[in-house]
């Protein structure tokens, strides 16, 4: 426990501040509407409801101005390049960027619960008061604003009134219905089911968050809740007047009192990272109109299509992702492939497998399924946008870095390989990388087909110039049949493997991580050790616990830093 607070001590720090904020935020806000002068008479009809009612929409419209920070995709990257001189946690908690926004939309789906619940109960509390039996003092208050030169207090104006149709026919009520049907909508589509599955439907929902903010913005100017206005209360002696409403008007201290609504203030939350937003959106527009040429395309037997491109001013990082858009087979989507191509490279790649309905259009439409391909000249539009920076980048920035693929999870180490190998050819280049263990586990043999080229040059070039200790690589099959198996055996004591070509000898089965980190810490037991992962969410969970496991409390110990390629 006190080595993952170690490690992630910097995460559960913004944590912290963050519900302490929504906490502050909440109390301050619950206190002032539970004491103010100008709401006793409000407080009278409405009890502690509205202080409820009014506290979590202040945690909302905070929430709500955090929300779409963390994908400002240029803001993330300007920020990570910003942060480059302070050391590696800083950029590892933007690569965290979503799961920040997944926290930020639950502390929004709770205070909208709150907020939701606590104003129907206002609403049936309004009602209740214009009814014989509430009393009074609350008679007295709902039946102000029937005659000239009064304001109102209860917005329900009769007992007969039908509430829901009431609510349905003001602005915060059908602004709140519009906020509340989108965000329910955008977070039920959100589910890693909906997005694994039907990708569209989570990618079209989630632009609903524009009806979503348009909503907010508008809600607050339908001033439901009202209290009571500051030139009133000069006048009007609430202590003495509360107990003797039965004098009002004809004492002088009780003149009636006079009611306002509050002003809209969920604009002045938002308007910074709404106008923010639309900068980011300006700039994705601006790339979306620049062309990309398609210089090759390669199918490989794994089912992954290769995509080679240039494009004019596009300057990239080892590890880098950037968004691809075909305008033929959707005008509106955009999919997060990682670059395969080093920076070193005159043109940029992606590799791509079929893993639900847009990638199979593009396999259709750049003829890949085809036994010839169609002449570049015929091939559809790609729009790009980006390069971002991504977890992967900082493997340079380790003395030692541990990198782990599963399956296509590969393709951002291909860029960082690639960029070690043309390094290693630069005489001038200095590398702060010292060693390199790269796992890559793969189910299917054929996989091993465009990147075990790849590995050899590195682990030639590496022999060349003495450094055969520099890079470790250790690759695991999970998968074959009676055949390959029969094959492999008959092989397996040739001085190549069977399978990659390559000198080290392919793995059977699945690694031992308790064992592979134990070696890693006994090989390093003074160092910063980089982990960089690709792959499914339950092998990183595995791997996190690794990390926070075989790290010491000691600082002068071996450190893992563990850092996931997410999008």
């Amino acid at each position: 426990m006190a080595c993952w607070i170690l490690n992630e001590k910097l995460s559960v720090l913004l944590l912290l501040v963050w519900l302490g904020l929504n906490l502050y935020l909440f109390i301050d806000t619950f206190h002032w509407y539970e004491d103010e002068d100008a709401y006793v008479y409000t407080r009278i009809m409405l009890g502690s409801t509205l202080a409820w009612a009014r506290a979590s929409a202040t945690c909302l419209n905070f929430n709500c101005m955090l929300i779409l920070l963390p994908v400002s995709r240029n803001l993330i990257s300007f920020l990570r390049g910003a942060s480059a001189c302070c050391g590696g946690a800083p950029r590892r908690q933007l690569d965290k960027n979503i799961a920040f926004h997944k926290v930020v939309a639950y502390g929004i789906a709770v205070n909208a619960t709150i907020h939701i619940v606590a104003h129907l109960i206002n609403i049936e509390r309004y009602h209740n008061s214009q009814s014989k039996e509430a009393g009074g003092l609350q008679n007295k208050l709902s039946g102000l604003g029937k005659r000239p030169n009064e304001s109102y207090l209860n917005p329900i104006r009769t007992y007969e009134t039908n509430t829901t149709g009431e609510v349905l026919t003001t602005i915060a009520g059908v602004t709140g219905v519009m906020i509340t049907v989108a965000f329910v909508l955008i977070v039920t589509s959100s589910t890693e089911l909906i997005r694994r599955s039907c990708y569209e439907v989570f990618w079209y929902t989630h632009h609903l968050f524009v009806v979503f903010f348009i909503g907010l913005i508008i809600h607050g100017t339908g001033q439901l809740v009202r209290g009571q206005t500051p030139h009133s209360l000069l006048l009007h002696n609430i202590t003495y007047c509360k107990e003797h409403y039965l004098e009002w008007e004809k004492a002088t201290q009780c003149p009636l009192p006079q009611f306002s609504g509050n002003k809209p203030v969920a604009w002045k939350w938002v308007v910074s990272p709404v106008v923010l937003y639309i900068c980011e959106r300006i700039v994705r527009f601006w790339r979306f109109q620049q062309e990309v040429v398609i210089t090759k395309v390669v199918t490989h037997s794994s089912g992954v299509l290769e995509l080679h491109m240039k494009k004019h001013g596009f300057k990239m990082e080892a590890g880098q992702y950037i968004f691809l858009q075909c305008t033929s087979i959707s005008p509106l989507e955009w999919h997060p492939f990682t670059l395969t191509s080093a920076p070193e490279e005159d043109f940029f790649s992606v590799h791509i497998r079929v893993a639900g309905d847009w990638t199979a259009a593009l396999f259709k439409a750049f003829g890949a399924e085809e036994k010839t391909f169609k002449e570049l000249w015929m091939l559809p539009r790609l729009v790009v946008d980006g390069p971002y920076g991504s977890a992967t980048t900082d493997v340079f920035h380790y003395g030692v870095s541990v990198c782990i693929a599963a399956g296509i999870g590969v393709t951002p180490f291909a860029s960082i390989l690639k960029s070690i190998w043309y390094k290693s050819c630069n005489p001038n280049t200095v590398l702060v990388l010292q060693k390199v263990y790269f796992y890559w586990i793969c189910r299917d043999p054929s996989t091993f087909e465009w990147f075990a080229d790849l590995l050899f040059l590195l682990e030639t070039k590496m022999v060349e110039k003495g450094k055969n200790d520099f890079l470790s690589y250790h690759i695991f099959l999970t998968g074959w049949d009676e055949n390959q198996a029969t094959h492999i055996a008959l092989h397996y004591d040739e001085k190549m493997d069977v399978i990659t070509g390559l000198r080290q000898k392919t793995f059977y089965g699945r690694p031992n991580w308790d064992s592979e980190f134990k070696q890693l810490a006994e090989n390093h037991p003074s160092n910063s050790i980089g982990v960089f992962f690709c792959g499914p969410k339950n092998l990183s969970k595995i791997l996190q616990k690794m990390c926070s496991s075989y790290s010491t409390v000691d600082p002068r110990g071996v450190q893992f830093h563990y850092n996931e390629e997410s999008f």
